[in-house]
């Protein structure tokens, strides 16, 4: 029986899908803490200062008059996280274009920030909260095998440091060209 390279390649795509799929229903289920508050549409956004992957502080006030995408991520160098920054590494001259700083926050610490940036060419501000503080006050705290990750949510804000979109338990490949879309929405329509 003679086998085609087709078939072959067919059948080696199905099973990496597979394989694929397998992996992903096993991955351990992250679980929120339930007494959080998450910051809503229309509600200032939480000031806050963190040191970023150059180990500079950083605060949100200091973006006032830009739009802000303050996205939340578990782990450093990990798929979901990397898919997500590659993302917003990508579109980062569209974000430039529509005055829009983006800025990740996890737990992980300054050292593992600045690794994942270097390793992964990643072009904006990664914020470490070892502390837990921020993540807690934008309501993304998780618990996740007994380890405290931060939740992949995300928040747009506006110029005023206002909140005018919450993403929650986002999906990482699509995620920077829904924010665009969102931005393009938001400033065509004076912000609101």
């Amino acid at each position: 029986m003679k086998v085609s390279r087709s078939a072959v390649a067919r059948t080696t795509a199905y099973f990496a899908l597979a394989m694929a799929l397998v992996f992903v229903a096993s991955y351990p289920r992250v679980h929120a803490a339930d007494d959080q508050q998450m910051p809503t549409v229309g509600s200032m956004a939480p000031d806050f200062t963190l040191n970023s992957q150059e180990n500079t502080p950083v605060s949100l006030h200091d973006f006032k008059g830009k739009w802000v995408v303050l996205y939340f991520y578990p782990k450093d160098q990990t798929p979901g996280c990397t898919i997500e920054a590659h993302g917003f590494t990508r579109d980062q001259d569209q974000y430039t274009q529509k005055n829009a700083v983006v800025l990740g926050v996890s737990v992980d610490t300054v050292d593992s920030h600045k690794e994942f940036c270097a390793k992964d060419g990643i072009n904006f501000k990664l914020l470490s909260d070892t502390s837990h503080a921020v993540v807690e006050k934008y309501g993304s705290l998780n618990q996740m095998n007994g380890n405290t990750l931060a939740a992949r949510n995300t928040f747009l804000i506006d110029p005023k440091g206002k909140i005018v979109k919450v993403y929650v338990k986002v999906n990482p490949t699509p995620h920077s060209t829904e924010v665009l879309s969102a931005l393009d929405e938001l400033q065509k329509t004076g912000g609101q």
